[in-house]
């Protein structure tokens, strides 16, 4: 997808320190004013596919004074700039937004953009989300809960079923599991993938890039960053053991080196042209829009190369420019709230971080008829209350989207050599780390 970019002088404190660039075009539904009449009326922006239908829905007829206007902005791309805009000018941002891990950081530098959801009652809620997912919601200095957690990013590895058996390899999912305890194995059985005729035009990952959230997700405590916001990637070995290993496994042609969240990849899904793909429990619901009716049944869920982790996961925040805090308030916690986010689940996949959620039956003892049956919540459950995430920095998203995962994609299809890429992707990695 297109994202239009250029920076603005002049109003650019809060993107700035989220590592962000603007949209020349703001735009709003609300036009500036969030609040309908009455100030009954709340905006609720999103990006992805987070399953907020059935939940807003249910949410409207529990409480019939309050109107959600839900807006799909787009992927994480599309609203970024767009709500970096909003938050700087101080208009056009909903009454709730989702804020994805990876930015969330940034966006707990400007605390003055956001209300303190303690003034407005959280502090009871503490107990009912995962300790990391609550305390990751706070400003540096502890003063202010700026997000409630929507979902994490319990991780496996999802594959085709009917693409291993034309390789002649295991389709049952215990099997395939025993197939790739660590990332070794699983390149290893890539190559058995592929030394079969039958499957001669399939990729068996998607891309390269792929492989570096969960491998460095599983084997760092930081990424770009060290807890002191330095950069250090040049100093972080795993970054770069898991760029060589997606760059090997791209050499070894096993890699269908496509970009992620555009057409080709999207189509991708549809031609069965790749046959596993790592699968936080987010991306379940992405890979059954892509592969539609025709994939049902044919994608099943093994475990992940070196057993766990953690990839994305999000949270709702209200800016502080909202003129309706406490019905926006009621929508925020209703979302995060077990019901809201087991909707959710039901709906798009999206792992619970509400405990009270992740405790039902509803999510626990949960299978998934697309996959194949798969028991999801045995599968993404199992590590979800142990998880141990990464430091990820204040400008994650932007220096890992803009930078490292263009320059290795370059690497990948051949435009640049592996050195050239990284060469690169280090430099306007700290550019923009220290801009």
């Amino acid at each position: 997808m297109s994202v239009p970019r250029r920076r603005l002088r002049g109003i650019a404190a809060a993107a700035l320190a989220a590592g962000m660039v603007f949209s020349a075009a703001a735009c709003s539904a609300s036009d500036g004013d969030s609040g309908g009449e009455g100030g009954k009326t709340v905006v609720l922006q999103y990006f992805g596919s987070p399953g907020f239908d059935a939940a807003v829905a249910a949410f409207q007829t529990a409480n019939p004074d309050i109107k959600v206007e839900a807006q799909n902005m787009g992927e994480l791309k599309d609203f970024t700039p767009k709500l970096n805009q909003w938050l700087a000018t101080g208009q056009g941002a909903g009454d709730v937004v989702m804020l994805e891990e990876g930015t969330l950081l940034g966006y707990l530098e400007t605390p003055d953009k956001w209300t303190n959801l303690l003034d407005l009652g959280a502090a009871s809620l503490e107990a009912d989300f995962l300790p990391y997912k609550w305390a990751n919601g706070f400003t540096a200095d502890k003063s202010k809960l700026v997000g409630l957690g929507t979902d994490i990013g319990g991780l496996a590895m999802c594959y085709r079923t009917d693409l291993f058996e034309k390789a002649g390899l295991p389709t049952e999912r215990d099997e395939v599991s025993k197939l790739w305890p660590t990332w070794e194995e699983y390149a290893a059985t890539g190559k058995k993938f592929k030394e079969s005729p039958a499957v001669k035009d399939v990729a068996f990952i998607d891309t390269a890039t792929a492989v570096m959230q969960p491998y460095i997700m599983q084997n760092s405590q930081t990424w770009f960053y060290d807890t002191s916001n330095n950069y250090i990637v040049e100093q972080n070995p795993i970054v770069k053991e898991a760029w060589d290993f997606g760059l090997q496994m791209a050499a070894d042609g096993l890699t269908g080196k496509l970009q992620r969240w555009q057409p080709d990849w999207n189509a991708a899904f549809a031609n069965a042209a790749f046959a596993t793909v790592p699968c936080p429990a987010w991306m379940t619901g992405s890979i059954a829009e892509r592969a539609g009716d025709a994939g049902k049944g044919k994608w099943d869920i093994a475990t992940i190369p070196g057993g766990s982790g953690n990839w994305g996961g999000s949270y709702l925040a209200i800016p502080e420019q909202s003129k309706n805090k406490d019905a926006a308030y009621k929508l925020l916690t209703y979302l995060t709230g077990k019901d809201g986010e087991l909707s959710s689940y039901k709906e798009k996949g999206n792992m619970p971080s509400n405990v009270k959620a992740l405790d039902d039956p509803a999510f626990a003892s949960s299978t998934n008829e697309y996959f194949s049956n798969a028991p999801t919540g045995e599968i993404f459950g199992a590590s979800a209350k142990s998880l141990k995430p990464i430091y990820l920095g204040p400008k994650h998203q932007g220096i890992w989207e803009n930078h490292f995962e263009t320059e290795m994609r370059n690497a990948e299809q051949g435009k640049k050599t592996s050195d050239e890429a990284w060469a690169k992707a280090v430099a306007d990695g700290k550019k923009l780390a220290e801009g």
